[in-house]
């Protein structure tokens, strides 16, 4: 196609929007405002709400004329049929949420798909490949506790036995394994990269933070994602009575927590990181009982991986120190010390910085200063991505780039998590673009 007829294929906005909205009766979570669609969603991964939109994703795919077929891992493949033979041109997210999200994180970038393949059928156009969605499950890792799990299996980073031994959080007893069963989306395709091939992968996704916003940009042309790590830290104590038991004869786990947690913030900070804790718990959780056992986690982020490193190895070294009451940064300073405590890591997840294919890349920008025009100039930004996406794995196999657009106020894992239906619209007709355009070039190139 040229880009005269590039420019004329239009989505349906409007249908987006409504598709988007009317799936998002599946999982309803927190109301935030006085609008229809002000609500929130609840939908984890592998539940009754997830089947329910899994159902509706291969009854309209297949609709389409896709051939669908799902993994062991249930991440579900819709394929449009092209030209060429070849591995297809995906976009792909995830349709799972955080138990207090949003409508948009991952669920936009799913329909923007599909509503790209309705505008391919809308306007009969044969694509070179063959082109596709996939939606991946557990993105969020919220309810399984491994994010972007299923397509770090498709991408050999997780064992299909590591991935389907995780327990739900929360204290239940299933398994990943045990639902995708119970849902009915346990597949019989390999969950690889090898049996299962992509020619490409573009994921569209609000930004998750402010920095579109505040610039005025319209769309982020994502060159990366910034490397994290996921660590359960375990600080073992002695339960002891609160009345009976001075300061100096503690080992209170609670209150060397809390400085671990704190140290990890400044010493990021320092470093130019990012560190935060979400998840923490404690035994045996009673007011007159100095906890003696406290688990955390610990997630810790650079652009850098040698800085993540170097922040990870000062930390293991400093929380030792602050754990044995030693003096580290003014924690210990103040107060009476007791009589220390141990500090065990234990490494979840570990996700390099991912740099994404310049092609890709260049597809991306190419489509959104076509949408934009003459309006175009500082609306269209190269991005690094603070969040972990399904296209962290699929770049290790694929050439791969993200799309990123404005939420409102940068909030994201929030019910009031928002994107205007201009700037939906806006990042759908980006990746229509930009999956055409590296079609044309995968053409030109033969591959």
């Amino acid at each position: 196609m040229t880009e005269q007829q590039l420019a004329a294929v239009k989505i349906d906005r409007d249908r987006l929007w409504r598709d988007l909205h009317e799936t998002c009766e599946w999982g309803k979570g927190e109301r935030w405002g006085e609008g229809t669609t002000d609500i929130g969603m609840s939908r984890l991964t592998l539940s009754d709400a997830d089947k329910q939109v899994r159902d509706w994703f291969v009854n309209t795919t297949e609709s389409l004329g896709c051939k669908v077929q799902i993994d062991a891992m249930g991440n579900i493949f819709a394929v449009r049929p092209g030209k060429k033979a070849g591995p297809p041109t995906f976009a792909g997210s995830h349709l799972d949420t955080q138990p207090t999200g949003g409508r948009y994180d991952g669920i936009l970038g799913v329909h923007a798909g599909i509503e790209v393949l309705k505008t391919l059928n809308d306007n009969k156009i044969e694509t070179e490949y063959s082109t596709g969605v996939i939606n991946w499950t557990n993105e969020e890792g919220a309810r399984f506790p491994i994010s972007m799990v299923a397509s770090g299996v498709w991408a050999g980073a997780y064992s299909l036995e590591k991935a389907y031994g995780l327990v739900e959080v929360g204290g239940g007893k299933a398994t990943q394994k045990s639902e995708l069963e119970r849902i009915g989306y346990l597949g019989s395709l390999e969950a690889s990269y090898k049996a299962n091939p992509i020619g490409a992968h573009f994921e569209l996704h609000i930004e998750q933070g402010p920095i579109l916003e505040n610039s005025e940009g319209k769309i982020g042309a994502v060159e990366g994602v910034q490397a994290f790590k996921w660590f359960i830290i375990t600080v073992k104590g002695k339960d002891c009575h609160t009345g009976t038991t001075d300061f100096q004869n503690r080992s209170d786990a609670m209150l060397t927590a809390a400085k671990l947690i704190l140290h990890s913030h400044n010493k990021a900070a320092e470093l130019g990181c990012l560190a935060s804790t979400g998840i923490l718990t404690l035994k045996p959780g009673s007011t007159n009982t100095v906890p003696g056992f406290v688990q955390f986690s610990l997630d810790i982020r650079s652009r850098e991986d040698q800085k993540l490193l170097e922040l990870e190895n000062v930390l293991k070294s400093d929380f030792a120190q602050i754990a044995a009451e030693k003096e580290v940064g003014g924690l210990n300073t103040l107060g009476t010390r007791g009589r220390g405590c141990t500090v065990e890591w234990q490494l979840d997840t570990d996700s390099p910085a991912t740099k994404f294919h310049e092609d890709c890349v260049k597809c991306v920008e190419a489509s959104a200063k076509a949408m934009l025009g003459t309006d175009a100039g500082g609306k269209v930004q190269r991005m690094t991505s603070g969040a972990g996406h399904d296209s962290v794995y699929t770049a290790r196999h694929a050439p791969t780039s993200m799309i990123f657009v404005p939420c409102r106020d940068g909030v994201s894992h929030n019910p009031s998590e928002y994107c205007s239906p201009e700037d939906c619209g806006n990042g759908a007709q980006v990746l229509l673009g930009a999956m055409l355009r590296y079609d044309r070039l995968r053409a030109e190139k033969g591959a």
